[in-house]
């Protein structure tokens, strides 16, 4: 992990000071960025995003789907997790304590709209991330890579109806049409153009293409870290009166980290798959393509909203507790293969 990777939590913190500092030092000026909008896009933040999102999918090779047969069965533990348990485990946890446990500690205007953004986070699997926590605990490479390939195809089909549908059984009402222009803008047209810096970067050999990737790779940190600072910038004063809010939100993505990635790797033992494909498997199963989840709950909802903060959150303790689930599989190694013995 380079250094911007592996300490995100600091510096997502310290953009959540320095955003919200500057919110209200300067309010006038984003004000002016806040009303700088094309059909409800924020044109910044928008080009902070593709800049955050395309690096990531430059990494990602398509042509690796065919490895999916190799690991059938952990390709299906992943896909049952990703598509089938995590975004309704989600939807379930946001509405058990955003609207009963939590909702007297909360803003009762803002309640939907955190639920929300807990499953635009929960319904977009981690796409760029999910290669340091593989690398780190020893997964194969090829399971990984085909893994989110196969993810990545996926999303951009599955990503609207399941939100659209999740959003519906939780009474919040989203615009198809907004919703559809936000897969388009932060899903199909990424993937195309990082598709195609990819091929052409390949051209010049694989140590161009890393020299390359090292050299543009800080470039989505450094976006994320942009997009940060403007979005507590508008939420500055909701956060000051009410700074239990992160803390409150954390809870119920905590809970389905730690479900979502010990039933995976459980059910990569119950089926007998490897201990090199079982962790990648849990950590997928587990992790977020936060970026996305960012830029969508922005368009739907807006810098303002608590759906925006949701996704921040999961931004903020990504790093921290996928650390800590990649310590778990790596030191369970002996209890996982002893299943084989």
């Amino acid at each position: 992990m380079n250094v911007f990777e592996r300490y995100l939590t600091v510096w997502v913190f310290l953009c959540i000071v320095g955003g919200i500092a500057l919110g209200q030092t300067l309010p006038a000026l984003f004000q002016v960025i806040g009303r700088m909008q094309y059909a409800r896009v924020n044109l910044p933040v928008g080009l902070l995003i593709w800049v955050m999102i395309i690096p990531m999918l430059v990494k990602v090779d398509f042509s690796a789907l065919h490895e999916v047969r190799k690991h059938i069965r952990g390709i299906g533990v992943t896909l049952f997790i990703n598509w089938l348990v995590k975004p309704f485990s989600m939807a379930f946890l946001g509405w058990l304590f955003i609207r009963q446990v939590f909702a007297p500690l909360l803003p009762a205007n803002q309640l939907d709209s955190y639920i929300a953004g807990l499953i635009l986070l929960a319904a977009a699997p981690c796409t760029a991330m999910v290669f340091v926590w593989s690398r780190l605990s020893n997964g194969d490479p090829l399971f990984t890579l085909s893994q989110v390939a196969l993810n990545d195809t996926i999303m951009i089909f599955a990503f609207a109806p399941l939100v659209a549908f999740l959003l519906g059984i939780s009474a919040i009402t989203v615009p198809w049409d907004t919703l559809f222009t936000s897969v388009v803008l932060y899903i199909v047209i990424p993937v195309v153009l990082a598709q195609l810096l990819r091929k052409s970067l390949l051209k010049d050999g694989q140590g161009a293409f890393d020299t390359a990737m090292e050299k543009i790779g800080p470039w989505s940190i450094s976006a994320l870290l942009a997009t940060l600072v403007l979005l507590f910038a508008f939420q500055g004063e909701a956060i000051i009166e009410q700074p239990l809010v992160i803390a409150l939100l954390a809870v119920p993505i905590l809970i389905q980290v730690f479900f979502n990635s010990a039933l995976a790797y459980w059910l990569n033992r119950i089926v007998g798959e490897k201990h090199s494909v079982a962790c990648p498997s849990a950590l997928i199963g587990a992790s977020n393509f936060f970026e996305l989840a960012v830029a969508a709950a922005i368009s739907l909802f807006g810098f303002q909203s608590g759906a925006a903060l949701a996704t921040v959150v999961g931004v903020l303790i990504e790093v921290p507790v996928m650390l800590l689930v990649v310590k778990v599989v790596n030191a369970s190694k002996s209890w996982y293969e002893a299943a084989d013995a």
